[in-house]
């Protein structure tokens, strides 16, 4: 009878542990988590501005409309002013707005959204273009990290749709410590990168990060596979991203 009820007890504990062993979690899990660690329904409406070398930007989000915009003074001394909203780009110079052809319109509105949409991650994997697949788990600089692969619908994915990420979220504390991507070069091959953010700091409710941009020498190169380069020292720094001079404030009224 004692052999019995081992026996039974035994085969319950496996069936516990075979359980909890399938229940993984969502790609739409660890990114709601991740955007709640990182600042939640702090980045739907506030103005947030940043250095990023030499130029000042500035995001406004009012829960859905936006204004982006960059500030520089080009190689000749003129002050140049960027502006990209939902209602499209405009660029002025010293103050005077000039006109431009649409592709360099575009070149321009993806720059200044590009910079915008790194400095403002992972609040914008819950757009309605994105599409999220969990790949499972890893393991970076010894600490536990899910792994999730973001694509994007053609849909609404905007001129990058094609472009592919995946994104390391740290398992206990929900931050997005590592991210890789690919991207079209100018000649129309594939180009490659991988990021860790470094000197997180929490401003105004929300979590900023630099971080160190690698590469790899090796092409084709599969960004699902970057974590093992990066753990293998097998990388090559290309540059690092600092955000300097961050101030989060609330909408002018």
């Amino acid at each position: 009878m004692r052999t019995f009820y081992t026996s039974v007890a035994i085969l319950f504990v496996l069936l516990v542990f075979a359980g909890c062993k399938q229940q993984e979690p969502t790609a739409q899990e660890i990114v709601d988590k991740a955007i709640a660690a990182h600042g939640g329904d702090k980045y739907k409406e506030g103005v947030i501005s940043f250095r990023l070398r030499d130029k000042q930007y500035r995001a406004l989000r009012d829960n859905g409309a936006f204004v982006y915009s960059r500030t520089f003074t080009d190689s000749t001394g003129q002050r140049v002013y960027d502006v990209l909203q939902n209602s499209g780009f405009t660029r002025t110079i010293n103050d005077v707005e000039v006109n431009l052809p649409e592709e360099r319109k575009k070149a321009f509105s993806n720059s200044v959204n590009s910079v915008i949409y790194f400095a403002l991650l992972p609040y914008f994997l819950n757009d309605d273009a994105v599409r999220k697949e969990y790949l499972g788990e890893a393991t970076l600089k010894g600490e536990p990290y899910y792994k999730v692969k973001v694509t994007f619908a053609q849909n609404g994915g905007g001129e990058d749709h094609e472009d592919e990420y995946v994104y390391w979220f740290h398992q206990q504390r929900h931050t997005m410590d590592y991210l890789a991507y690919n991207y079209k070069e100018d000649d129309g091959s594939i180009g490659t990168r991988f990021r860790e953010a470094v000197n997180g700091r929490e401003i105004g409710g929300i979590r900023f990060q630099d971080y160190v941009n690698y590469t790899s020498e090796e092409k084709p190169f599969q960004i699902e596979n970057y974590d093992k380069a990066f753990e293998a020292g097998k990388l090559k720094k290309v540059s690092d991203i600092n955000l300097e001079e961050i101030q989060v404030g609330d909408l002018p009224r």
